[in-house]
Formats: structure tokens, C-alpha cells, sequence
């Protein structure tokens, strides 16, 4: 008769016996340590597998004291941007043998609040800060009870902080020139309104217009960087007497509304209006409109922001705490030269 299978979880001490080393042993070798043998290693997986052996985590943080746990919060879910840049975090974070509390306002200043609040309760060792919503003064009083990095945020300094940012003003001077090289003059441009990159984006397409001669063709609505924003944003400015040649768009999902709004005014993008918008988001449908925007190294700040994170909590000395990373110009096919 054959023995019956227990429904006993199966623990380090099984695993010992099992592998035929001291649960000592196991336990470094579970944590990834150099300490143990690659033949002792090897035993010890091989009996885990068998076994069916899950480390518990809540017990394993209990001993260490520690929660080998980062927070992220995530401003919100359904931008393509903080996705790619959680990503690229995610990469460093699991090297490292950590775990991710994700968490997110969804544009909810109260909720974002409560959100970051459970993740102090939870005891995470460091904060990532995917959100260009937080003011400084709460960024601050994070950073004084964890290590903090912010990412899309620039000019936050204090103790526990550091930043990682794109260069906005370069990029959006990129997209302005890049326009004024194919011979547009009535450029408008949708913006994102007071949130920061946004603000930088505008300002840099007023003084671009200023300079070039051509303050009075400056046309500026509203997008709130959302898709539904940058289609109603559009029409406003199809509707005018004189409409623009070219929209600069502050960011990629309402530079896609705006070409919503083209067509249904039946103008064919680039031939009779060209679009231009920003961030560079990896995302197949972006590709299949051969969309023209300014590309952030989005994975790469998610990657060095959690490097810089690591830095802190491992106690490294670094001397520059804000990273500024330069974007770049990506000429697709809703640019061209204005129709005569």
C-alpha cells in the first residue's frame, strides 16, 4: 500500500535532512550567499525542489530583521510611461534579492497619501517615488524615515533623497527645432498644465516662438496629458480661423487624441498637419502610427534609480544625488514639411 501524502508544508529542517547539511547551510544558501559550496548549493535546490520547499519570507524577514522589501508608488497605472520606468527598477530590485510593494494614487492626492502611509506600516527599507504629483515638503518627511529616490521630479534636495529626471528643457528645444527645420511657423501646442514637466515643456515652446520671431502664432490649450485631453485640446485648435501647420504635443498619449481630432476633421497626418509628441513610450500601437516625439531613457532612469537606492542602503558615498538624463529626437512619419 503506498504511504499517503502528507499535507505537512515541508520546512528548511526537511530540507536539511533531505540534502544532508545543517539548516544553517540551507538558510545561506536560500539567501544567495558566496559561503556556500556550488556542490552543497546544488544539493540544497535539488532537495527544495523535491520537497516542493517555499522559503517564508515573513519568517526569513523576522530573523534579519529586515523586510528586503522596496516601495514603489506609482502615480498612475494606465500611463505607459511609469510602467517602462517600473521596469527597469523591477531589474535591479530582483538582481539585488529584494521584493517590491507597489502601490498608487491614481491622480487621488488623499488616496496617493494613505497609499504611501502603508507602505511606512509595512516597513519597506527603501521608497521609489514613480510620481511627478508629490510635493517637496512630503517627499521630505518620506526621506526622513527611508531612503528615497524620485524619479521625473528635479530640484527636490534633502537628506535621504535622490533624483532621477530627463532632461524636459532639451527636449522639448529638440522638438521645437525639429519642427522649425521643416519649415513650420504656426506651431500650437498642447500642454500638460501645472504638473512640473509639463510646465517646463511649455515654457520652452513660448520661448522657442519668442525667439524665432513668431509670439504672435504662440497657441496654447490644455491636454492634462491624457488622450481624452489632447483630442479636446485639438479641436479647439482646428476650429480656428488660421490653425496651426504643426502641434507640439507634451506628451505621446495626447499627441494620439490630437490625431483623433485630425481625422475627424479630415486632415491627414503629416500632409496636411504634422504632430509631434514626447516621452517615447514603448508600446506596439505607438510604433504602428510611426508617432515623431522626443524619447526619455524611461527603463534606464527606473534602472538607476533603484542602483541609487541600493547605494544608500548599503551605505555608499556618491557625490552628484541628482541623475539628469538627456532625450532624443525620434523622426517618424506624422512629421513633414507644411502643405503650400
Amino acid at each position: 500500500m503506498s504511504e499517503k501524502p502528507s499535507d505537512k508544508r515541508p520546512t528548511i529542517h526537511d530540507v536539511a535532512a533531505r540534502a544532508g547539511v545543517s539548516k544553517s547551510l540551507v538558510s545561506l544558501a536560500l539567501r544567495g550567499s558566496s559561503k556556500v559550496s556550488d556542490a552543497s548549493r546544488d544539493a540544497i535546490e535539488k532537495a527544495a525542489a523535491e520537497l516542493g520547499y517555499r522559503a517564508n519570507a515573513q519568517a526569513r524577514s523576522l530573523a534579519d530583521r529586515r523586510s528586503r522589501t522596496i516601495g514603489i508608488n506609482m502615480a498612475e497605472l494606465d500611463n505607459p510611461i511609469f510602467p517602462q520606468m517600473l521596469s527597469g527598477a523591477h531589474s535591479v530590485i530582483r538582481e539585488r534579492g529584494y521584493n517590491t510593494m507597489l502601490v498608487s494614487g491614481e491622480r487621488d492626492p488623499e488616496l496617493e497619501s494613505a497609499e504611501l502611509a502603508k507602505l511606512l506600516e509595512f516597513q519597506v527599507e527603501g521608497l521609489m517615488l514613480i510620481s511627478h504629483r508629490l510635493p517637496a515638503t512630503t517627499v521630505r518627511s518620506l526621506a526622513a524615515d527611508v531612503p528615497t529616490v524620485v524619479l521625473t521630479l528635479r530640484g527636490i534636495t534633502g537628506p535621504g533623497i535622490d533624483t532621477v529626471t530627463s532632461n524636459d528643457e532639451a527636449g522639448a528645444r529638440i522638438a521645437m527645432q525639429h519642427l522649425f527645420d521643416r519649415g513650420h511657423t504656426k506651431i500650437a501646442h498642447i500642454s500638460g498644465g501645472t504638473l512640473e514637466p509639463a510646465v517646463v515643456r511649455e515654457r520652452v515652446y513660448r520661448e522657442q516662438m519668442e525667439a524665432a520671431g513668431l509670439a504672435q502664432l504662440i497657441r496654447v490649450a490644455t491636454g492634462d496629458l491624457t488622450n481624452q485631453g489632447g483630442l479636446e485640446a485639438a479641436r479647439l485648435m482646428l476650429t480656428d480661423s488660421e490653425p496651426p501647420t504643426a502641434i507640439f504635443a507634451s506628451n505621446d498619449i495626447s499627441a494620439i487624441g490630437a490625431m483623433a481630432a485630425c481625422q475627424e476633421h479630415g486632415l491627414r497626418v503629416p500632409d496636411d498637419i504634422s504632430i509631434i509628441g514626447y516621452d517615447g513610450v514603448a508600446l506596439g500601437a505607438l510604433r504602428t502610427l510611426s508617432l515623431t516625439t522626443i524619447a526619455q531613457p524611461l527603463t534606464e532612469m527606473g534602472r538607476l534609480g533603484a542602483e541609487r537606492l541600493f547605494d544608500r542602503l548599503e551605505g555608499r558615498k556618491v557625490k552628484d544625488r541628482s541623475i539628469v538624463l538627456e532625450p532624443e529626437l525620434l523622426a517618424r512619419g506624422t512629421t513633414s514639411e507644411p502643405r503650400t
